[in-house]
């Protein structure tokens, strides 16, 4: 019962020990994938805004896979990510647009368009 409420405050307790352990695969990389890795997830957070914790946890956690996968096969870093590290990003991070806060305010723009407009969005 203690764990449920102190969940309420703080979060899943379970997605806090799934952060921790891909970022503890993070830091297992060589030096030059561990620091693309890094600076591609502190943009993918910043960048991709996503509020669902599970969405993520999914999208870092692919991206770490992606990151092990290429250094152990010898993949160059710019065989990963291409000459514009920020498209590979933003392309990467469509993947994973389910989890974003804005796809919340598109429904309520589109829901209040609608009813202004006497319109429940439906051809009629």
């Amino acid at each position: 019962m203690a764990a449920g409420w102190i969940e309420q405050l703080t979060g899943s307790l379970e997605q806090k020990r799934q952060y921790r352990q891909n970022k503890a695969r993070v830091e297992r990389l060589p030096a030059d994938y561990r620091a693309v890795a890094t600076a591609l997830e502190r943009y993918l957070m910043y960048f991709g805004a996503i509020t669902k914790g599970d969405v993520l946890l999914r999208m870092l956690g692919d991206l770490t896979d992606l990151f092990e996968q290429s250094a152990a096969d010898g993949t160059p870093i710019r065989a990963i990510v291409g000459d514009d590290p920020v498209e590979f990003a933003e392309t990467f991070m469509r993947n994973y647009t389910g989890g974003q806060w804005i796809n919340k305010e598109r429904e309520r723009l589109v829901k209040a368009i609608d009813a202004a407009a006497g319109d429940d969005g439906k051809e009629g």
